[in-house]
């Protein structure tokens, strides 16, 4: 009996020393793990950090937020109310021991509630209500402040963040996209990220996009004051549920294998070295690497190193990185055959999403010229592109980037552009990130006039008029989203199941 409880005992001890789990999943995956042994094979590499969702919520590392709210004379009225009433709205799901900093910017920056514990709830709420617009936009200058309130409390077990909302254009201080995206990248190096939350028709969306990209944080178009408590709320959901911090990525290639380029990231890219890094991972959300590469011919049935995989991150609970050693291996092949069967489809499927936002990127910076006529082509080819690859793929996702590009293609020269620039632009912005959009589902909604429609079930068959105004289509049990097809086609469309995994 003594035994028995002897050994009961050290089970038990050994459970509760036990160290907790770890919060990211590294994985490595090829899109291609067979490349055929007699020529050069350009394939992508994928490093993906995703953040482990707990069986039991694990306690959360204290958040150490400032919120920066425009109060130039644009935002009187409704836009200043919602602003308030969201912000006092997302300060409820903070505790006592969270750190929260309440920034406004006009002329210049001043810090309504300078950091401080949220013991002090009533008089945080209090100071926010107080808020009226004037003035002009120092946006810079709110940015910058809010990053020196952080800094008061900043350490390495808080998630440090900071939600920027703006209705206008930078017109004191620093005002360019480029500035404004180095900035975003030095405040990267701190451990900060900065969301960014546009409102209307009338701020710059280049500029708030690179604060936001940069820095690793979300951004979002709000096209309505009143849609900015829910925006404001899921935004502190998402730092709330940070996993790790400080990520690092390394791949080293052997001699013969060429790194070309990551997609949709800075990376660092030095003879066959290349380096990457994040800012802040959430619970059940994964970011991850794309490296294009070539690699050489060979004999068949050998083995190809593509490369040495090194990740780092740290955990909330942490102040030393921790490190996972990885290694991709690509099997040659003497039937290409067997290369196309091989196929990682969802890796395939996120390469066609980082090449349709270069595309995408390209062709709003043609319009923004004046080049509407470029543009158009750019955004019609590459709507084609991704609608064919959604179908060969069966991604839904794909579907609606094409009909994003084909929408905003659409629209170069009409009265609507800027809303549909943006929405475009914000959906771009979360597959560049991997946040996600914070307001994605209304944005989508703007680029298709609200209509929703079915993607057909594979090899299910519907035709459609010309030109038709709208399609609510379901056929067997298929995948909902939010959709159209272009209006300036006709005929049928045919879903067949494509190879791959």
């Amino acid at each position: 009996m003594k035994t028995s409880l002897f050994v009961f005992t050290l089970f038990l001890s050994s459970l509760l020393a036990a160290p907790a789990a770890e919060p990211v999943e590294v994985r490595v995956d090829l899109a291609h793990p067979k490349i055929p042994a007699q020529k050069s094979h350009t394939t992508y590499l994928k490093v993906g950090l995703a953040g482990v969702q707990q069986k039991e919520a694990p306690a959360r590392p204290p958040v150490n937020v400032a919120i920066v709210l425009d109060r130039s004379g644009s935002m009187s009225g409704e836009k200043m109310v919602h602003a308030r009433q969201a912000a006092i709205e997302a300060l409820q799901r903070l505790g006592g021991d969270d750190v929260v900093a309440v920034v406004t910017f006009d002329d210049g920056a001043e810090s309504v509630v300078p950091a401080t514990k949220m013991t002090n709830r009533a008089d945080i709420v209090a100071a926010i209500q107080q808020i009226t617009p004037r003035g002009r936009t120092a946006l810079f200058a709110g940015v910058s402040r809010a990053a020196e309130e952080l800094r008061k409390f900043k350490t390495p077990q808080m998630v440090n963040r900071i939600v920027l909302l703006s209705d206008g254009v930078a017109n004191i201080g620093p005002a360019s996209a480029d500035e404004m995206g180095r900035y975003g990248m030095s405040l990267a190096k701190e451990s900060i990220s900065v969301t960014t939350l546009g409102l209307g028709l009338d701020y710059n969306e280049r500029l708030l996009a690179q604060l936001a990209q940069h820095s690793d944080g979300n951004h979002a178009f709000i096209h309505e004051p009143g849609q900015l408590a829910g925006v404001f709320t899921e935004e502190f959901g998402d730092i709330l549920s940070v996993v790790a911090q400080e990520m690092r990525v390394k791949i080293t290639c052997p001699e013969g294998v060429r790194p070309v380029r990551v997609l949709g990231r800075e990376a660092t890219i030095r003879g066959g070295a290349v380096e990457v890094a994040m800012n802040q991972l959430r619970a059940g959300q994964e970011k991850y690497v794309l490296l294009e590469v070539e690699v050489p011919a060979g004999a068949a049935n050998s083995q190809q190193l593509i490369g040495n995989v090194e990740v780092s991150y740290r955990r909330n609970d942490a102040t030393a990185p921790q490190e996972t050693f990885k290694t991709s291996l690509a099997a040659r092949v003497g039937d290409e055959r067997e290369v196309e069967s091989s196929a990682s489809t969802p890796i395939l499927v996120e390469v066609a999403k980082q090449i349709g936002v270069e595309k995408q990127m390209i062709a709003v910076k043609l319009s923004d010229e004046g080049k509407t006529k470029e543009a158009e082509k750019i955004f019609f080819d590459n709507a084609s592109n991704l609608q064919m690859l959604g179908q060969k793929y069966r991604s839904s996702d794909l579907y609606i980037q094409g009909n994003a590009n084909y929408t905003l293609g659409s629209n170069t020269t009409s009265g609507s552009w800027l809303s549909y620039r943006n929405a475009g632009q914000t959906l771009m912005n979360s597959t560049l990130t991997q946040n996600g959009s914070t307001n994605t589902t209304a944005n989508v909604s703007i680029l298709n006039g609200g209509q929703a429609v079915n993607v057909p079930a594979l090899d299910s068959v519907f035709n459609r008029p010309s030109r038709p105004p709208e399609l609510n289509i379901k056929l067997g049990e298929p995948a909902s989203i939010i959709m159209s097809m272009p209006s300036s086609s006709s005929g049928t469309i045919i879903l067949r199941p494509s190879g791959g995994r």
